[in-house]
């Protein structure tokens, strides 16, 4: 099992009243087909999945299947929660369903103290799942659980026979290089943080996982087809564009941007659930027009 090409982290989309909207669920994947994306990552950060309910997170995952299924667009469910109970009830359903893969990142309220008390815990979720792939995910910039991960490869990959990798959203490339080449290269460690991904990429990382890709997926794709084509000072402007785009969302609250961004392109999936905030009607004229500016439109335009 390896994860690779892009990993659309989508969003859980909600109708006017915040209510989770299944039915919107088709227009997103066709969005991620045409862009060329290679899986999707459910009910993860971006998936706002800790302000959705247990069975909110398992009927939109099964409507992602549904709508996947047969196609080529990976589904990859993310299953953790602060709950073990419903870490492990989320992660049986994804096994159940045909989920390619399962991730969890750490609890965050009543956090692991130490790698051997996260590798209990990862071990008690995997095993829910045992028949599916299980990647833990590491974002400590969320969860405040800020641990060594090639630690976390050694002991897992002593105890749980499922486990394949990180989901990597963590800036310290030291550490992704070590995890890459731990124990020759046995684990898959896919990327996490978007605006560096040509430097995850130049360290060799073939799979990467991100919010940005649900809008501005041929950015990444050019850059990586660049990358590959040794014309680096292209790859590098497409990384910059990246960072501009990712920072002028970040600007006006980018859970909220970001939503608003997938109805211009023909994906509507709401405002987001508080305590993340919607665009005001103003704030939204405001990020179109810098987008405009930024020239963001043609940098996504299919060909």
């Amino acid at each position: 099992m390896r994860l690779a090409g892009l990993i659309a982290a989508v969003h859980s989309p909600f109708d006017d009243s915040g209510e989770l909207q299944l039915s919107a669920v088709e227009r997103q994947a066709q969005l991620m087909v045409s862009q060329g994306v290679a899986g999707v990552f459910i009910c993860g950060s971006t998936g706002e999945s800790h302000s959705l309910s247990v069975g909110e997170r398992q009927d939109l995952s099964e409507r992602w299947l549904q709508v996947l299924r047969g196609g080529s667009v990976m589904p990859i469910v993310h299953v953790g929660s602060n709950c073990l109970r419903d870490s492990r009830q989320l992660a049986a359903h994804a096994e159940k369903i045909g989920a390619v893969a399962i991730a969890a990142q750490a609890p965050s309220y009543f956090r692991p103290r130490s790698v051997a008390e996260l590798c209990d815990w990862c071990e008690q979720v995997a095993a829910a799942a045992p028949g599916t792939p299980f990647y833990f995910y590491d974002i400590p910039v969320m969860t405040g659980v800020n641990l060594s991960m090639p630690d976390l490869l050694q002991r897992a990959g002593e105890r749980i026979s499922n486990f394949r990798g990180l989901k990597f959203t963590n800036q310290d490339l030291m550490s992704f290089q070590i995890c890459q080449r731990f124990d020759g290269g046995r684990f898959d460690i896919a990327f996490g943080v978007d605006e560096m991904l040509l430097a995850a990429a130049c360290l060799g990382a073939t799979g990467a996982v991100g919010s940005s890709y649900n809008f501005a997926a041929p950015i990444y794709l050019r850059l990586l087809a660049a990358l590959q084509q040794g014309a680096l000072d292209q790859a590098r402007e497409e990384q910059y564009r990246s960072v501009q785009l990712i920072r002028l969302l970040a600007s006006f609250g980018y859970m909220g941007a970001a939503r608003t961004v997938m109805g211009w392109l023909g994906a509507p999936v709401g405002a987001p659930r508080l305590p993340n905030v919607r665009l005001t009607d103003e704030a939204a004229v405001s990020l179109r027009r810098g987008l405009e500016e930024l020239g963001f439109f043609e940098w996504v335009r299919l060909t």
